[in-house]
């Protein structure tokens, strides 16, 4: 049994204060608005002067704890500041960001609930035609690299007044990052918007902490260690132990590193004399030798390879990415810096994760749960999407290579309590128009990780894997369904509740520990589909993935069938799938059509991989190497597709029986020895071309025959 006083006393020696602990600030008096204020009219309707904070926002203001300009400027009202927001600003000049006056405090900028670019471009590169954030999904509503242009924007606008950057966004794009809509590394996002400070991750604590810093007189460059935050520094501290990271081929034999910022009399020049005497204090540690090093955790980081040589070096570009995810576990990470030129890009370690009890007071906040008056009831597509659903958690322990989710949310689940899940139910209920009964989701990044942590806190603050359930599920990861099995039963049998969706992704490996759960799922909650992952069907792609083998989707399937069936119900499971994906080459992608094949399935809606920011696939995709393991140079590539016409071929696997892919496949399976798949018999996967079929007719002579 785990030892309950070592687990407390494993948690305790991080100090973490509650965000609900603070002094608020003095305009507290002015109370809560009925919505943050988008205009000078709300402000002197709210007797403001002037705003305290000023949010940037790319997407439309909806006032849902969904929405995450929401839950910061609720969060931040509830500090006691007086909070604006400039949603969706014109962008050609700084106007717009006038438009509430100078804050007092800083402006907040954020890109939104969805990266820009991913939002405004399919994985294809092709432009969307709508923009689900946007009143009436009116495209063009944002520029590209949102956060770039509107921190410009602020900076133009009051040059003097801080700029805090945040969200998605700007959280994957704190170190120097491959940028696949240029096909090009890009700075840090810290460079390019000269931005005063970024906040990664759910953001909550760093924020709360900040404002109340600022709002005591302290320069944000004071700040500079501030959990959760990223910095760009001129000089580094004294006193630092440095952890060498710039290297990935280390020989046999060790030497000592020389101090490269010690100064020598021979090698002098008009300059040198200037260093600051801080840094020749800094020690330096290869490296592979730093676990064998007594190292003060509290005064050391780790160096990664500068913007330079990540630019220049594909491999140390995957190195780097590697070691930026080794360094994701809040208790126990390192600081990262990463040279850029002649400044220095200091990133803190990740943000301690929210307790129960807080989570419950950021979802407790005088939410409208509707979008601002001024859109006069536009339609907002994701606001339809998720107006009667219930996020119950955050964080993702699945660690998918391909996903952003971990990168931004963290592994650690954070979750609600029951009694705060249900408040949020009937205030659904007694407060949305036209609400018919229905909640859409009760979910989050994944529908069953709700309460699902370590068992030894002590273990989790020593742990470094990248998933809890890959390559298998770990022994101390808590599988116990029951607390979402209860939580489903309690909201269904609320009064005014006739049905309680499941909408999240399920991940079902997970689900297998837990039949009561799956049955419960399928038995109840089940609309007739349910969306399900299991991306490819092949072990090599898999791997790359670190998504768990097809046979656990085969078990999941069984089970969802027998308890379909026992429950009366004619059910399906959608599955979804990804072409193009690093270590995929078209061998795997004809196996996993010929698997779909088999299942008769043909999927509608199919995808193509998309290089998000920070992602460990996407660092995969742009030096061909796998950063889950140690990176080398003499390593084997993996097989890649970045050709257009390439990534159209393996998504054309995927719809198999659209006649439109045919000739491309009929093609392709000749170019790869395959021509035996082509035929009009059931075992072949494409047919025949109707032209060669129709010239067959009156081969020989033979007539044809109709």
């Amino acid at each position: 049994m785990v030892n309950k006083n070592k687990d407390a006393q494993a948690h305790s020696q991080h100090k973490i204060r509650s965000i609900n602990s603070y002094p608020k600030y003095w305009a507290e008096c002015f109370g809560d608005a009925p919505y943050l204020p988008m205009s000078r009219k709300e402000m002197d309707d709210l007797g403001w002067d002037s705003c305290d904070i000023i949010i940037v926002t790319a997407d439309a203001y909806v006032d849902h704890p969904s929405f995450g300009m929401a839950v910061v400027g609720r969060l931040l009202e509830a500090q006691g500041f007086r909070v604006g927001i400039i949603s969706q600003p014109r962008w050609e000049n700084a106007d717009d960001f006038k438009i509430l006056g100078q804050p007092n405090l800083f402006f907040g900028v954020t890109g939104g609930n969805m990266d820009s670019l991913i939002n405004r471009y399919t994985a294809d590169l092709r432009i969307r035609t709508d923009d689900a954030y946007t009143p009436h999904a009116e495209p063009g509503k944002r520029p590209d690299r949102s956060v770039i242009v509107y921190s410009q924007r602020c900076r133009e606008a009051y040059y003097n007044v801080p700029i805090v950057i945040g969200g998605i966004e700007a959280s994957l794009r704190r170190i120097a990052q491959y940028d696949y809509w240029s096909d090009s590394v890009r700075r840090s996002i810290l460079i390019d918007s000269n931005a005063d400070i970024l906040l990664f991750g759910n953001s909550e604590r760093a924020l709360v902490e900040l404002s109340h810093q600022i709002a005591k007189g302290k320069k944000i460059s004071e700040l500079w260690q501030l959990r959760g935050a990223a910095v760009v520094l001129k000089k580094l501290p004294a006193d630092w132990t440095e952890i060498d990271s710039t290297r990935i081929d280390w020989p046999s034999k060790i030497d000592k590193l020389p101090n490269p910022y010690e100064y020598k009399e021979q090698s002098a020049t008009e300059g040198a004399a200037e260093i600051d005497s801080q840094l020749k204090t800094i020690r330096v540690i290869p490296m592979p030798l730093h676990r064998k090093e007594k190292i003060d955790a509290n005064r050391s980081y780790i160096r990664l390879p500068s913007y330079e040589k990540v630019t220049n070096d594909p491999a140390l570009y995957a190195h780097a990415s590697r070691v930026l995810h080794q360094e994701a576990n809040p208790y126990n990470a390192k600081t990262l810096v990463q040279k850029h030129q002649t400044l220095e890009v200091w990133v803190n370690p990740p943000p301690f994760p929210l307790e129960t009890e807080e989570m419950d007071w950021v979802f407790s906040f005088n939410y409208k749960r509707q979008p601002h008056p001024s859109y006069q009831g536009a339609r907002i597509p994701a606001y339809d999407m998720i107006k009667t659903s219930v996020n119950i958690m955050r964080g993702c322990f699945g660690g998918c290579t391909f996903c952003s989710i971990t990168e931004h949310e963290g592994r650690i689940i954070q979750s609600r309590s029951e009694e705060s899940i249900i408040s949020e139910i009937e205030k659904i209920r007694d407060t949305v128009p036209g609400f018919t009964g229905t909640i859409s989701d009760l979910g989050g990044p994944t529908a069953n990780m709700y309460k699902l942590n370590c068992k030894s806190r002590k273990i989790q603050a020593s742990c470094k894997r990248l998933s809890c359930v890959y390559p298998n599920i770990c022994q101390h990861l808590n599988t116990d369904h029951s607390p979402t099995t209860q939580l489903y039963r309690k909201a269904r049998t609320l009064p005014g509740i006739k049905r309680v969706a499941i909408a999240s992704g399920l991940r079902y490996d997970l689900a297998l520990k837990d039949t009561e759960y799956i049955k419960e799922l399928v038995t109840h909650h089940v609309g007739g589909y349910l969306k399900i992952a299991p991306e490819h069907s092949e072990k090599k792609t898999l791997s790359k993935m670190m998504k768990p083998s097809i046979n656990s989707y085969d078990e999941f399937k069984i089970l969802f069938d027998r308890f379909s069936k026992s429950a009366g119900k004619e059910q399906y499971l959608i599955p979804y799938f990804i072409a193009a994906h690093p270590g995929s080459d078209d061998e795997d992608m004809l196996n996993l059509s010929l698997w779909l094949k088999e299942h008769n399935f043909k999927p509608d809606q199919v995808q193509t991989f998309y290089p998000s920011p920070m992602a460990l696939a996407t660092a995969m995709y742009y030096s061909e190497r796998n950063p889950l393991e140690r990176v080398r140079y003499k390593t084997e590539k993996i097989p890649v597709i970045k050709n257009l016409d390439e990534r159209q071929r393996q998504k054309a696997f995927l719809r198999y029986h659209d006649e439109k892919n045919w000739p491309m496949l009929r093609n392709t399976l000749k170019e790869m020895g395959r021509a035996d798949l082509i035929g009009n018999k059931d075992h072949h996967l494409v047919p025949y071309d109707s032209v060669i079929k129709s010239k067959s007719r009156f081969y020989k002579g033979k007539p044809n025959k109709r």
